[in-house]
């Protein structure tokens, strides 16, 4: 009897569900319609999604609070250039998502036919690695490779580009098209030298610093780097991205370093004799101007990518392959020394200079997001949005493990906040979720509210109102003297309304003593997705800061203080 044949797009869905993923996030057009029509009757769960970029940040939320790839499917032409924010973003954190885009068909392709655009040249530089089908046979093949490549080494983001000819072309799916990546190297086991040149700098350090990156999160590597903390008892500042990798309830835990990062994490930086950057890139907002970056610090990098290494720093010694088996293997060389006298200047400084915020007067962001993170608690996953709010939350959201915080850092996305608290609850249904947004990134993609309804997700949403584009205006307040442009946002809807048209849960707070009531009844109504709407202190700056160009040293710790109107306010 012969084999029943499919349409490529049947078997390329086959291959997915095959490998794990159960989700497709996407919006369907002219060219994408073979694969969408495959989807009719397929276990593969399609999320309609309201806007391609949204797409893109809900398969990224899925695949950081999961660990597994996140899969988008959309059309050609503005439908594939719509995910190139959501690549960007995956591939600047390294988030392993699979982005599918239909094509016109092949005969018209490079002719400028209707909705086509060449997005393998458009995402290049965005992506860990791109493919055009060209022979139907070949997809189950470029499906097992794309996965294989997003997940594997240092993740990332794949593009496969699906002309309609061939995804409505019938192919025998019983021909198996193994992976063919000959050049693809997976990551080497760490150098055995390396390790032992790492653990000598470590052994003979009086004043340490571990710097906790993304990767420690990506690896699992959360249980070796709080036995060699402890082992060596070592403070561990942890980067926006590697919130949670290093409990932030520990008592070496010293936060997030960098230009919004607390004036303990900075000071340790400074006064350290040996950073261990571990998984962590030495991103500009930490380093300011490398050459006067800790310059009486030796320099130790573990990173998977050994593109990463002296890229902006240089060290000393680098360790090049998996975080958590690296550490898992540099754990018996290390002896514990001197560390004590480092570990109370380290407390000093923890004591002389918390992070702060007025509690009297209007109603701040800081405190309604840091009773929000208490009241959810540590299982909770935390999403964010980009600007002051996400540097707040940073702040003031402990978390304690790894894959439940999730932040837009290299690219710093506005919009990414609610699509990416979609995927999370997606992958995990029985988690707790919600994100902060500011109003200015919120109504970039606030079009996902229906996304979020339709499948009656139980995400909170908290939306700090301040009117104002709030980071941008805190730059134009301390560096352009005051000269606010662009940074008023007049015309904002009344969200309660909005959250109304949306079928959704609205709860709006005003006043600091609402906050706990407030913030209860919403993490109790699980009928869906709910908006908290607090109207926030308007010109709240976050502190500390380290201005652009300075080094961490020059940090300004803390608003200057102003003489009182005689109205009694301070700015």
């Amino acid at each position: 009897m012969a084999n029943k044949m499919k349409t490529a797009a049947e078997v390329m869905l086959d291959v997915l569900y095959e490998s794990g993923v159960r989700h497709v996030f996407g919006l369907p057009g002219g060219n994408s319609i073979p694969i969408y029509d495959a989807l009719t009757n397929h276990p593969l769960e399609l999320i309609l999604t309201r806007h391609e970029q949204g797409a893109t940040h809900m398969a990224d939320g899925y695949a950081r609070s999961s660990g597994k790839p996140g899969v988008v499917c959309v059309t050609s032409g503005p439908g594939a250039t719509n995910t190139l924010t959501g690549i960007l973003t995956a591939m600047m954190d390294s988030i392993p998502i699979v982005v599918i885009t239909g094509q016109s068909v092949t005969p018209n392709i490079g002719l400028d036919a209707f909705q086509e655009a060449d997005i393998l040249g458009m995402s290049f530089p965005s992506v860990k690695h791109s493919y055009m089908v060209t022979k139907p046979q070949d997809i189950s093949r470029i499906i097992k490779e794309a996965l294989h490549i997003a997940t594997t080494g240092r993740p990332g983001p794949v593009l496969v580009d699906l002309p309609k000819d061939v995804s409505a072309s019938l192919i025998d799916p019983s021909i198996e098209n193994d992976r063919d990546l000959p050049g693809y190297k997976k990551t080497s086991v760490a150098n055995s030298e390396d390790l032992k040149k790492t653990a000598d700098l470590m052994n003979r350090a009086l004043r340490p610093v571990i710097m906790a990156g993304h990767g420690v999160v990506l690896s699992g590597a959360e249980e070796p780097l709080l036995q060699i903390a402890e082992k060596m008892n070592i403070p561990v500042s942890t980067t926006l991205l590697g919130k949670g990798g290093f409990p932030d309830t520990h008592d070496l835990s010293i936060g997030m370093p960098g230009m919004h990062g607390t004036a303990y994490a900075n000071k340790s930086l400074s006064g350290s004799d040996l950073i261990i950057a571990i998984g962590a890139r030495w991103d500009d907002r930490i380093t300011g101007i490398p050459e006067n970056f800790c310059p009486n610090a030796r320099k130790i990098h573990f990173d998977i990518d050994p593109v990463e290494i002296g890229k902006i720093i240089p060290v000393d010694c680098s360790v090049i392959g998996d975080a958590k088996a690296s550490l898992e293997a540099l754990l018996p060389l290390l002896e514990p020394g001197d560390t004590g006298r480092w570990i109370k200047q380290v407390n000093r400084w923890k004591r002389e200079f918390p992070l702060k915020y007025r509690k009297e007067g209007k109603l701040r962001a800081q405190h309604i997001i840091e009773e929000l993170a208490r009241l959810a608690g540590p299982e909770a996953i935390a999403c964010t949005d980009v600007g002051q709010h996400q540097m707040w939350a940073a702040h003031f959201v402990q978390s304690i493990k790894g894959r439940n915080w999730l932040s837009s850092g290299g690219a710093g996305t506005m919009g990414f906040g609610l699509p990416a608290a979609i995927g999370a609850q997606l992958a995990r249904p029985e988690s707790t979720v919600f994100t902060v947004v500011g109003d200015g990134s919120f109504q970039m993609t606030l079009c996902e509210l229906a996304t979020a309804a339709i499948n009656k997700l139980p995400i909170k949403i908290l939306i700090t109102n301040n009117r104002y584009l709030g980071m941008v205006r805190q730059w134009q307040h301390m560096f352009y003297e005051n000269r606010l442009t662009g940074v008023e946002l007049e015309g904002n809807p009344d969200f309660m309304k909005l959250a109304s048209a949306y079928g959704i849960k609205g709860f709006r707070v005003k006043r600091s003593s609402d906050v706990r009531k407030t913030l209860k009844a919403a993490l109790a109504w699980n009928n869906g997705p709910c908006i908290i709407e607090a109207v926030v202190e308007q010109h709240d700056n976050v502190f500390p800061m380290v201005p652009a160009g300075a080094s961490l040293d020059e940090m300004i710790i803390e608003a200057p203080r102003k003489k009182r109107s005689i109205a009694g306010d301070e700015q």
